[in-house]
């Protein structure tokens, strides 16, 4: 009996002899709920929802600037602020300006309880007004699913950043950083083609590997056992001051260096413990051909198209909004189709603090009876906001009324 008792008290659910220990998680980082690959957080929760849940350790984000490169530079200050207060070694790339700028231009973290609070104010103002025009908007709309954009929603996967105020130097200096400034790196050595490129690109590619080797982020090598990430950033990738004439002339004399840069690249960061945002000014591209081919050989690809000196600037249909966001391509990732966010029309404002991605829908129609005219005069306002920013991969359909 002694014995039968014994045996019925125990447990299907037995611990291995040989089990050891989980390996500690690398910081800022978690594993996608749908396909396994490790992630990191963009620095802008609003951006990581459009994303699938952040950017996958060993891709590459693309980031088209927008018309004077205004907000396009703040989602990249963003990615960096993020690395610093995760703790993860940064890579900063500029032809542009000196990544000392850059660094001190990073916006402060939120990370005390009176920053938050001070920020949570602005967001329970924006939040009261939108709950005053709830009243007055369509069942079907207020149960849509919320993204998450201000600090009021509890996240354990991000952080949140005051963009009025900077980011101090001593959190800064608290992580190890490599700069690249292209015009320092050409005159100490001669000129140079390795992969047939130009002596820019390849000087970068170097430096990128050579970092990636040394440092131990190659986790194809099983002797270097790297717990850290490294956030690669690189500003305005194409531009003339590269010495790539894409964003001169229809047709470049050299069109392939562009992408020969970004397939050597990709492949880099497929090896190692490293993630990379890139930021490109893609209007200035005129032939669409390499626009293309540069799409294909990125992850993700994500537009800003700002209301500066445009139409829409001054149109009362986006009074409320900076710009729109084209979500133009999202990694296949362990799986044979993309994790597709279930908004297509997405638009950015930046409030007094704080930068943010939110769904974009017409104003309601306030009338009690509409005639055909005014009908028909929404429809074309629905398929023009359709065609301004429902450019996903998946297909464009206007919003339904």
């Amino acid at each position: 009996m002694a014995a039968a008792g014994g045996e019925r008290g125990r447990t299907s659910f037995q611990r291995r002899p040989g089990a050891g220990p989980r390996p500690p998680a690398l910081p800022g980082t978690r594993p996608s709920v749908r396909h396994g690959q490790l992630l990191l957080s963009s620095g802008l929760p609003s951006l990581d929802c459009v994303l699938g849940g952040g950017v996958a350790v060993g891709t590459l984000l693309l980031i088209e600037e927008d018309k004077y490169g205004l907000y396009s530079n703040l989602l990249f200050k963003y990615f960096l602020a993020e690395g610093i207060v995760c703790g993860h070694d940064l890579f900063v790339a500029s032809a542009k300006e000196h990544p000392d700028n850059i660094l001190k231009e990073l916006p402060a973290p939120l990370l005390d309880d009176s920053y938050r609070k001070e920020l949570g104010d602005e967001a329970a103002a924006v939040k009261s007004e939108d709950s005053q025009d709830s009243m007055k908007i369509a069942w079907r709309y207020q149960n849509l699913p919320k993204m998450e954009t201000s600090p009021t929603t509890y996240t354990k996967f991000g952080h949140y950043y005051d963009v009025s105020k900077k980011m101090s130097p001593e959190l800064c200096q608290s992580v190890k950083l490599h700069r690249f400034y292209l015009h320092e790196e050409l005159p100490s050595e001669p000129e140079m083609k390795t992969w047939n490129m130009n002596s820019g690109y390849a000087r970068l590619l170097q430096s990128i590997q050579r970092i990636i080797s040394q440092e131990g982020f190659d986790g194809s090598d099983p002797q270097k056992k790297q717990r850290n990430v490294l956030r690669i950033g690189i500003q305005s990738l194409g531009s003339i001051l590269w010495g790539d004439d894409v964003c001169c002339s229809d047709a470049p004399e050299d069109p392939r260096s562009l992408t020969k840069f970004l397939y050597v690249l990709r492949a880099l960061l497929r090896k190692s413990l490293s993630a990379c945002i890139v930021t490109m000014p893609a209007h200035l591209i005129q032939n669409k051909a390499i626009m293309e081919r540069v799409t294909n050989l990125s992850d993700m690809v994500v537009g800003l198209e700002s209301f500066i000196g445009s139409e829409r600037e001054t149109n009362p249909l986006y009074k409320d909004y900076h710009g729109l966001v084209h979500v133009h391509q999202i990694p296949r990732l362990n799986s044979l189709i993309c994790d597709v966010s279930d908004t297509k029309d997405l638009a950015f404002r930046l409030k007094r603090k704080q930068f943010t991605i939110e769904r974009l829908h017409l104003p309601p129609d306030l009338s009690d009876t509409v005639s055909r005219t005014s009908k028909q005069e929404l429809a074309g306002s629905a398929k023009l906001l359709s065609s301004g920013c429902g450019a996903m991969a998946i297909g464009k359909q206007h919003l339904d009324f």
